[in-house]
C-alpha cells in the first residue's frame, strides 16, 4: 500500500497582549497609517513577561491534538519549528512533547527561520509515510524579544504566535504532500540576521545588546528575493504535483508582508479571494505564520476533503520552499 499523511488536526495560539500600530508608530515617530500602508499589518500579539516559547507551542499543540482526537501514545514525532527556543540548549521540543503527554514521541527543534514550517511539514510527512505513525508539527516564535525597537524595518513587522498540525497515516493518494520544492540562497546569508549569540560571535560581558537583536540589512532586496523564491518554488511544487494554479483551492503563503504575498499571488495567477491572509491581525511570526493561518482559516471556513492547498515561504538564510498539500 502506498501510504500518505493526512492532516487530521489544526491548532493555534497567540499571547494575550494585542499591540496596535499606533503604539509602535508613536515610539518610532512615524505618522499614523505608516505601518499598515507599507506592510498590511494593523495589529500583532506580543508575549507578556510570563509567556514562554514552549508554553505557546504547547497550547497550539493541545488544540491540534484535541481536534485530531487520537491516542497520544501513538504519536511518534514532534517537530518544533522555531528561531526563538526557550534556551540555546537544550532543544525545546522534548519539553513541549512532555507537556502534551506524548510519551512515545521523539522531539527536535528545527531552525528554518520563516521557512521552518515548510521544512518541518516535509520531514513529518515523510516520517508518517515511512513509519505508519502520527506526527505533530508545531511552529512557534516569540520575536518581540528579538526586535531592535529602534530599527524600523524589523520593529514594525514581527509578532509572537504558534500554530500546529497533526498528521496521521492514510491510504488515500490525494492526502498529504503532493508536490514539493525547496530552495536556499546562501549568497544572501546576511540580509536578515541576529549578529551575535552563535558560536561565530558568542555572548561576552561588554557586548552591545543591539547585536543580539534582529536586523534587516536591505528591505528591498529581501522583498525581491522572497517574491522570486516563493514564486519559483510554488511553480515547481505545482508541477511536481501535476497541477497548475487553477487547481489550487487556497494559497496559504508565509505572512511576511502583504505586498510580498500579493506579488507572489499575482505572479502565480492566483486571485486575492483564494489567498489566505492573517497578516493584518497577527503580523509576521516567521515560521508560525503558515500553521497559524491554516488553523485560523479552518476555524472560519473549514477545509473540505479534496481541497488542494499551496503553501510557500522564504526567509532568512535565505531558505524557502513550497508544498502542495491535499486535504
Amino acid at each position: 500500500m502506498n501510504r500518505t499523511a493526512r492532516i487530521i488536526g489544526l491548532g493555534h495560539h497567540v499571547p494575550a497582549r494585542k499591540v496596535g500600530n499606533a503604539e509602535i508608530e508613536e515610539s518610532l515617530g512615524l505618522e499614523a497609517g505608516w505601518i499598515e500602508g507599507r506592510t498590511g499589518i494593523r495589529s500583532r500579539f506580543w508575549a507578556e513577561p510570563g509567556d514562554t516559547l514552549s508554553g505557546l507551542a504547547a497550547k497550539a499543540g493541545e488544540m491540534a491534538l484535541e481536534a485530531a482526537g487520537i491516542d497520544r501514545k501513538v504519536v511518534g514525532l514532534l517537530l518544533l519549528a522555531t528561531s526563538t527556543p526557550d534556551h540555546l540548549l537544550p532543544p525545546s521540543a522534548p519539553l513541549v512533547a512532555h507537556r502534551l503527554g506524548l510519551e512515545n514521541a521523539g522531539g527536535i527543534d528545527l531552525a528554518g527561520a520563516c521557512a521552518g514550517f515548510i521544512y518541518a511539514l516535509t520531514f513529518a510527512d515523510g516520517f508518517v509515510r515511512l513509519h505508519n505513525k502520527p506526527a505533530i508539527v508545531i511552529a512557534a516564535n516569540i520575536l518581540s524579544r528579538r526586535i531592535n525597537p529602534a530599527e524600523r524595518a524589523s520593529a514594525v513587522l514581527f509578532a509572537d504566535a504558534a500554530g500546529a498540525v497533526v498528521l496521521a497515516p492514510s491510504g488515500d493518494p490525494c492526502h498529504g504532500i503532493l508536490g514539493t520544492a525547496l530552495a536556499s540562497d546562501g549568497s544572501a546569508y546576511g540580509l536578515i540576521q541576529i549578529p551575535a549569540g552563535g558560536s561565530n560571535r558568542p555572548f561576552k560581558q561588554d557586548m552591545d545588546i543591539v547585536d543580539t537583536r534582529m536586523t534587516i540589512a536591505d528591505g528591498r532586496e529581501v522583498f525581491a528575493k522572497a517574491v522570486e523564491m516563493m514564486s519559483r518554488c510554488s511553480t515547481e511544487a505545482l508541477a511536481a504535483a501535476g497541477l497548475s494554479a487553477p487547481d489550487v483551492t487556497r494559497f496559504v503563503p508565509h505572512q511576511a508582508n502583504a505586498r510580498i504575498l500579493n506579488a507572489v499571488g499575482k505572479s502565480l495567477g492566483i486571485e486575492a479571494e483564494r489567498i489566505v491572509k492573517t497578516i493584518a491581525e497577527y503580523g509576521n511570526s516567521s515560521a508560525a505564520t503558515i500553521s497559524l493561518s491554516l488553523s485560523v482559516a479552518h476555524s472560519a471556513n473549514p477545509f473540505r476533503p479534496g481541497e488542494n492547498l499551496l503553501l510557500a515561504a522564504a526567509g532568512a538564510g535565505l531558505t524557502g520552499g513550497a508544498l502542495v498539500v491535499g486535504f
